[in-house]
């Protein structure tokens, strides 16, 4: 693996290099890990990444990698930097032949994602958009429930992920995460909407598999001097004819990492918390409540037991959930160079179509919002180069 950004002072680098690490199936051994030279240096010298590999910058990386023979050039590129950093990596690396795992969301703009959807389908590579909730094993679960039609159709959805690490102005007091994320120039036209929102939209179609028609949102800001959403309130209406209400934000006093999905099908009902993410509970009609649990291979789908690494009992979270998108991202990497790729539909974990959709999210929701919180169409959804 190679990589662009996680460099001293990042927070999602080092996440991505654990979660890439976890199976024991990947080394880093490239990188270019800031802007910032004497950042990067000192970076790839703690991750004892060889000097010469240790580049200026991503354009020299993916002409230098490339020249190297197959069996010593890296396979692919996690790109982990802020959002203005997005697209210019993975554009280069695609098209140098190298496979990409983006953090999300998947560009600055609209227009990038879009052109960076015809780059991935040109180059025929894996790219993998880190939305690592859905790896966690208990929300594949509730994804299969939906799939084989026990759930019945949507008729109600709530959705919400709250914090409150930016109810203080910390991007004036020398936070690096807080600058970027609070700056339109790097972070594009969302605030909590495209660092969380796009997180809360993504749980929601992955688990039901129905996809967001229309959004009326209300976006609000608080703190002196900011100039993007820190606070979002919406009204969803779903393709199958059911409706829900979607908030996130990051002003939310003592909310620490709040991202909780309810959905109400016409069959029966689920719930579950990222903050006890071994948990999935279950409503049905005239019965007993069910608490499943993660580990239980008596009653859990065989999604949700392929990604679960120890007994029940012993909890996963965070950084399993990460790694299980990598594992599933170097899977297809894997089957492509043994000359066997899957094809997008077999994809288990979040790809560029994804991306795009966030994308839509973000746009559509600061339209509704700039329009006095009107109800606003979203695109149909793109998946594995078709529209459905």
């Amino acid at each position: 693996m190679g990589m662009v950004g996680g460099g001293q002072g990042s927070f999602i680098g080092a996440v991505h290099r654990i979660a890439a690490a976890f199976d024991q199936q990947v080394d880093l051994v490239a990188g270019v890990f800031s802007r910032d030279e004497a950042n990067s240096s000192a970076t790839a010298a703690r991750l004892h990444v060889d000097p010469a590999r240790a580049y200026k910058t991503y354009e020299e990386m993916a002409k230098a990698e490339a020249a190297l023979p197959a069996d010593q050039r890296i396979d692919f590129v996690s790109v982990v930097t802020p959002n203005n950093v997005h697209f210019g990596p993975s554009k280069t690396f695609l098209e140098a032949g190298f496979h990409v795992v983006c953090d999300k969301p998947l560009a600055l703009t609209l227009q990038e994602a879009e052109e960076l959807v015809g780059i991935v389908e040109r180059s025929k590579r894996v790219f993998a958009l880190t939305h690592n909730y859905t790896g966690y094993p208990m929300v594949r679960h509730a994804r299969e429930m939906f799939r084989s039609g026990q759930m019945g159709t949507v008729r109600k959805v709530l959705v919400e992920y709250l914090q409150d690490w930016l109810m203080e102005p910390k991007e004036k007091l020398g936070s690096k995460q807080a600058g970027w994320r609070t700056n339109p120039a790097e972070s594009g036209i969302g605030g909590a909407l495209g660092d969380i929102g796009t997180h809360a939209l993504n749980l929601v179609e992955y688990v039901t598999g129905d996809p967001l028609a229309a959004i009326c949102a209300d976006t609000s800001i608080f703190l002196p001097d900011r100039k993007l959403d820190e606070d979002v309130n919406a009204l969803m209406r779903f393709q199958g004819g059911g409706k829900g209400v979607l908030t996130v934000s990051q002003i939310a006093c003592g909310e620490e990492n709040g991202l909780r999905l309810r959905v109400y099908g016409s069959e029966a009902a689920i719930s579950w918390e990222q903050e006890h993410p071994n948990y999935l509970q279950v409503y049905r009609h005239g019965k007993p409540r069910e608490t499943l649990s993660r580990g239980n291979a008596n009653y859990l789908s065989p999604e949700a037991t392929r990604v679960t690494r120890v007994p029940s009992g012993h909890p996963e979270g965070y950084l399993e959930g990460f790694a299980n998108v990598y594992m599933d991202a170097i899977d297809a990497m894997r089957r492509y160079m043994a000359g066997n790729p899957m094809s997008p539909a077999e994809y288990r974990f979040p790809t560029v179509y994804d991306g795009l959709r966030g994308m839509q999210f973000i746009y559509k929701a600061v339209e509704s919002a700039e329009k006095g919180a009107v109800w606003v169409p979203m695109p149909q959804k793109r998946e594995n180069n078709v529209t459905n």
